[in-house]
């Protein structure tokens, strides 16, 4: 079979597979409560290919403050988007993961939103902390 076939449904059990989790409630280390919305690999980022995670966290609007968020962040990076990050083609440079207390269109604003961001390099099976 061609390599791009292969990839093509690779790309397809992903995006079922990724369906099936998007419903899905993650608690955090923290005890917040997430629900992954999307992820985005077709912007690239200041680093090259950047795999962009989104989560939906109401809680963020509250009183969770952002170094408990950050705290969160990084075990979503490592056991939510590491496993998620396919083994075939390029792979990304960065990863961020986003928190927003109301889903937002990517790339859209919304002054009223509560929204935190953090970037990673993948190493093995930890996130790596970058700053923006």
């Amino acid at each position: 079979m061609r390599p791009e076939i292969v990839r093509w449904i690779v790309m397809g059990i992903v995006m079922l597979a990724s369906a099936a989790a998007a419903a899905e409630e993650i608690v955090t280390p923290s005890g917040m409560a997430v629900t992954w919305m999307e992820t985005v690999h077709g912007a690239p980022g200041p680093e090259g290919l950047t795999a962009r995670f989104r989560f939906l966290a109401p809680a963020i609007s509250g009183d969770v403050a952002f170094e408990t968020a950050a705290e969160d962040m990084i075990w979503l990076c490592e056991t939510f988007a590491l496993p998620r990050l396919s083994d075939i083609g390029p792979q990304p440079s960065q990863v961020v993961i986003s928190l927003a207390d109301r889903d937002i269109p990517f790339g859209q604003t919304d002054l009223e939103a509560v929204q935190f961001f953090e970037a990673y390099r993948p190493a093995g099976d930890v996130c790596e902390w970058e700053m923006f």
